[in-house]
């Protein structure tokens, strides 16, 4: 990708916050950014983990329920498990991202059918887990063991800390070790890291994983602020993730992306929806909105030269 597409997301990310700014000045305030930021990494987190899975061509259509799920075995259990709640739902997700890897490339199906039908699987489970009804976290339970994804440290909501912690790890699992160039070479060219030698199935079932892995993560951490787990508690999250994947500059056919590109595209929709907001859109016109910028993301950023026939 040239030099000037890598760095489109960050001028149209500065263009709306001045846009924002200048219809409400009080958006400016360092606090707002704050508060801005912290909103934005739960979304952030689902979507970081799909990235891997772009990046490899395919395409993980579970993860809002995958994060509902997560957020109703965390509060149905914290009670009795305590801290242990909090692994045992991430673990929920992983075995969900597992399921969705495994489906798609042993049984050779397309992964928005594995994914969309595990989707289905988990969803169930999620209404299994929480008896078809919104779980509430007691305040006590919250600040004895979720602390670390609410309130503030140094002055910085917690949120944002955690999002740092998974946008560095991410980077470098992509940026330096081998995982991360193969996701990358499966994404541009599988046939020839097929022909090296490589087990690229294993690689497409650690990238699902992982992404499972992170909504699993998203869904805690969504739990831990609103205080609640539900069935239905990431439901309207997916569309927005995949737009900030592609609108932070990941390509829809794999190969090219990272995860804070990411996080500039989930900075962009986050600004969208609050200028929108400010504009007294409702939030059923602004799915409208994130389908027309996802259609002209991914008009923009898709290679056709890997895609000789579009069905």
């Amino acid at each position: 990708m040239k030099r000037y597409d890598a760095l489109l997301p960050l001028i149209v990310l500065a263009g709306l916050v001045l846009a924002v700014g200048l219809y409400d000045p009080t958006f400016l305030s360092v606090s707002n950014f704050l508060e801005v930021t912290a909103d934005t990494v739960t979304l952030f987190l689902m979507a970081s983990g799909v990235t891997l899975v772009i990046m490899i061509g395919g395409i993980d259509l579970s993860v809002q329920a995958v994060a509902s799920m997560t957020s109703c075995i965390l509060a149905v259990y914290l009670p009795h498990l305590g801290f242990f709640a909090i692994p045992a739902a991430v673990l929920g997700g992983i075995i969900a991202g597992f399921l969705g890897g495994y489906v798609s490339t042993k049984l050779r199906i397309p992964s928005f059918i594995a994914t969309l039908a595990v989707s289905g699987v988990v969803l169930s489970a999620g209404y299994w887990f929480s008896e078809t009804r919104s779980v509430n976290i007691p305040g006590d339970l919250s600040q004895q063991y979720l602390f670390w994804a609410v309130g503030d440290s140094f002055g910085v909501p917690n949120e944002i800390w955690v999002g740092v912690v998974f946008l560095l790890i991410l980077s470098l699992l992509l940026g330096l070790t081998p995982f991360g160039r193969l996701v990358r070479g499966i994404g541009a060219q599988e046939r020839a890291v097929i022909a090296s030698g490589i087990d690229v199935d294993r690689i497409k079932i650690a990238a699902y994983t992982l992404s499972g892995t992170m909504a699993g993560v998203a869904g805690v951490v969504m739990a831990a602020r609103l205080g609640s787990g539900s069935p239905t508690l990431a439901n309207e999250f997916l569309l927005p993730a995949i737009a900030c994947i592609v609108v932070g500059g990941t390509a829809i056919t794999g190969g090219v992306g990272s995860v804070w590109r990411t996080f500039v595209g989930a900075l962009i929709v986050q600004v969208v929806r609050i200028g929108m907001t400010f504009m007294g859109v409702s939030v059923f016109a602004q799915q409208i909105v994130f389908g027309v910028i996802l259609v002209a993301a991914v008009a923009v950023t898709m290679d056709r030269t890997k895609v000789l026939v579009i069905k």
